[in-house]
């Protein structure tokens, strides 16, 4: 089977590869690293596929020279990676340690010397373990917590990295984490989900102003924005529209890139809406400008009315919206169950310039599929339908740009096969595929047509090679 031709992106436009430090690294418990909120799900029994864990992951903490060769011959020019935060401070605050500062050192420093830019991610997800004890995200400490390790990092760092990204996804810290209890610290609740949504953009802003005052190059922050339909133009199905994009987008979009909070927020949560957790002076502190806006995208989805339960501002339950997630997309579907929809993303982006056209650049910081990846008796991994995806991923973002929306780069989910959350080791994003029980790196035929298209790209816009 013949391969797509590859997208055709602007001059200037740069690719990239991207990672999680949960989901790859390993060494849960070396060399000083503490426990984080991650560690301690996964070893909860039932919380995640298989009771897999990310104890050893891809083995990334001794293995990271591999893989940085593998990003140098795939030619990308920059890497996103995370980040544990635990690493650095094993409660979050308090005692440095200095092994785990010594580890990124070593990993940026193999990075610059492959010629591939490091974009660092302070969180993804891996609370330390200490923090969720006295309150987690429900609690304002720990956005100031947050801070005082995005100034270590920052000060560590800071003359390395050209690319700093606060959070990755809050929305699934906030509300799969403390709402639907599907990820760590695998809470349902209503408040708390609430309370948590606000204090991750709190930390944002306290991390913003840490990372300028130290001198960082670019900041930004990731969010995985939805496109989503509604079932009809009843009136029903729209008002359960507005409250999934309250939930999905506005929560977000609004404070960081508007300076206000949604305009649905009581529609959506009725009493739960405007907390106490909210103070005078929060939405200058989250609105700061930004370099760029980081975007995460992977399928659409259509949501219909269902019965709505009004919350008691009381109460703790998770929080209800009122809206059922519909799939009526007709189209092939990753094994994620995610329906394939590039020009869902083509539509995302445009209608995200639309509405606030004095936002930043966009970096789209990741985008992939997950697909039933074997290695064959020739001794390779053929993936195709992945390979697809990327194509007309890219071609959307394309099409985006030639609408006039500014996107300036692109970073593959994901680099490796890696520890996928509560669905274990049972998804497969990677360019590069794994063997969880030699750790064997095998480039798929993904990575080799990513590699292509990063020369192809060079090649046409008269960039050098690195």
């Amino acid at each position: 089977m013949s391969s797509p031709p590859f997208p055709v992106l602007p001059p200037g436009f740069r690719f990239g590869a991207a990672t999680a430090a949960y989901q790859i690294e390993g060494a849960h418990d070396e060399d000083g690293r503490g426990p984080s909120i991650w560690d301690t799900f996964s070893h909860t029994p039932g919380r995640t596929l298989g009771g897999a864990t990310g104890d050893t992951a891809c083995d990334h903490y001794r293995r990271y020279r591999e893989d940085v060769a593998l990003l140098r011959e795939l030619g990308v020019d920059g890497y996103r990676f995370s980040i544990a935060w635990s690493r650095l401070l094993p409660q979050g605050t308090g005692p440095i340690n200095h092994k785990g500062l010594d580890f990124y050192d070593r990993l940026i420093d193999e990075l610059l010397a492959a010629g591939v830019s490091p974009a660092v991610t302070l969180y993804h997800w891996d609370l330390p373990q200490a923090l969720e004890d006295r309150g987690g995200w429900r609690a304002r400490e720990t956005a100031e917590a947050f801070a005082r390790y995005a100034a270590l990092a920052a000060e560590r760092y800071g003359d390395r990295v050209d690319r700093w990204i606060t959070l990755n996804e809050p929305y699934c810290s906030a509300f799969v984490g403390y709402a639907e209890g599907r990820h760590a610290p695998g809470a349902e609740e209503g408040r708390g989900a609430l309370a948590a949504a606000h204090h991750l953009l709190v930390a944002h802003g306290l991390a913003v102003r840490e990372l300028r005052a130290a001198g960082a190059r670019e900041v930004g922050i990731t969010l995985n924005l939805d496109r989503i339909h509604a079932a009809s133009d009843r009136p029903e199905d729209l008002a359960a529209l507005r409250r999934a994009e309250t939930l999905h987008n506005d929560i977000w979009t609004e404070p960081l890139l508007a300076g206000r909070y949604p305009l649905h927020e009581a529609e959506t949560w009725a009493g739960l809406a405007d907390g106490p957790w909210r103070l005078p002076g929060d939405l200058d502190l989250i609105g700061a400008p930004l370099d760029f806006l980081g975007v995460n995208f992977y399928r659409p989805f259509t949501v219909a009315a269902a019965p709505h339960r009004v919350a008691d501002p009381e109460q703790r339950t998770a929080v209800d919206i009122g809206a059922a997630e519909l799939d009526p997309y007709g189209t092939r579907h990753t094994t994620m169950g995610w329906p394939v929809v590039p020009a869902a993303f083509t539509e995302l982006l445009c209608g995200l310039h639309a509405r606030y056209p004095q936002a930043p650049p966009i970096w789209i910081t990741e985008n992939g599929s997950a697909e039933a990846d074997t290695v064959s008796p020739d001794g390779q991994v053929h993936d195709p339908d992945r390979i697809g995806y990327l194509a007309d991923h890219l071609t959307a973002v394309a099409d985006a740009i030639a609408a006039g929306v500014d996107v300036r780069g692109y970073y593959v989910w994901s680099l490796l096969d890696n520890f996928e959350w509560a669905r274990g080791y049972d998804q497969r994003f990677g360019l590069v595929h794994v063997d969880y029980d030699t750790l064997v790196r095998t480039p798929k035929d993904s990575y080799h047509w990513y590699r292509g298209l990063i020369a192809a790209h060079r090649a046409r816009t008269e960039e050098p090679a690195r």
